[in-house]
């Protein structure tokens, strides 16, 4: 554990390190302000950055080879949204003292045709997503009984627009709550693909093209459950976790190495 995080950061859904920033940034999820943090590399807030955007349901972050970040407002717990987004903050924003504008990149499930679906399809809300070679990859959370493990594997340009979410594949990890798939990343040399539960870290490698969940799975289990939200990769072996703050544990920032 490198230290608890601030007060500020109980609900702390998104975990980022981005390139040209010194800081890691993080933000809270649905029902908090609209805000990001940029931390320190001991879980301090340093920086505090107003968005000019409604915090609908925030749920990760990721950031471009430019160090734009982007972030994910697509958590959709019922899955009734029709206002999917990704919000891109531009780098130089990130050294800004003012309230900051950014570009909304819309999307839709192609598959969901109703708002909500019946309970036994309720596959479509998602805290998960990385960005590598000029697109999103989306990973959602199942919120169906029995099936909470599941995960569907979306793919949208990384440009304005309203996109229609290309599915790739899926992968089941186990049919528990504590399976579902709360944050994902992908290692600078695009080699290794973390997704993050309250259990374990599942980790994979030698995939085939850009269908990560086909390749060779790592699993790491953690020796206790928490609210595990934010998952980044510090370097190619090492990653960075955070946790929300709920029954009495958690709210933590944490470092794990991998091989």
């Amino acid at each position: 554990m490198i230290s608890d995080l601030s007060k500020t950061l109980e609900e702390v859904s998104g975990t980022e390190v981005v390139l040209n920033s010194k800081l890691i940034w993080m933000l809270n999820d649905g029902g908090n302000k609209s805000k990001i943090y940029g931390v320190s590399k001991k879980g301090k807030i340093v920086k505090v950055l107003k968005v000019n955007a409604k915090n609908n349901d925030w749920e990760d972050l990721t950031s471009d080879e430019e160090g734009n970040l982007y972030i994910g407002d697509f958590g959709n717990n019922e899955s009734r949204r029709k206002n999917l987004a990704i919000l891109k903050v531009n780098l130089k924003d990130l050294s800004s003292s003012k309230k900051v504008e950014v570009e909304k990149i819309r999307f839709y499930y192609p598959n969901q045709t109703n708002f909500p679906p019946k309970t036994k399809q309720l596959f479509f809300d998602a805290e998960s997503f990385f960005y590598h070679k000029n697109s999103f990859y989306i990973f959602t959370k199942s919120r169906v009984k029995s099936n909470f493990g599941k995960t569907g594997l979306y793919r949208i340009p990384a440009t304005k627009g309203n996109h229609k979410a290309e599915f790739i594949s899926d992968f089941n990890s186990c049919e528990a709550m504590n399976c579902w798939i709360t944050s994902a990343d992908i290692s600078n040399d695009g080699k290794k693909v973390a997704l993050l539960s309250p259990s374990c870290v599942l980790i994979f490698s030698e995939y085939k093209k850009d269908d990560f969940l086909s390749g060779r799975l790592t699993r790491i289990p953690f020796n206790y459950n928490s609210q595990k939200e934010g998952i980044t990769f510090k370097d190619n072996n090492t990653l960075l976790i955070t946790d929300e703050k709920a029954h009495g544990v958690g709210g933590g920032f944490y470092e794990l190495k991998i091989n």
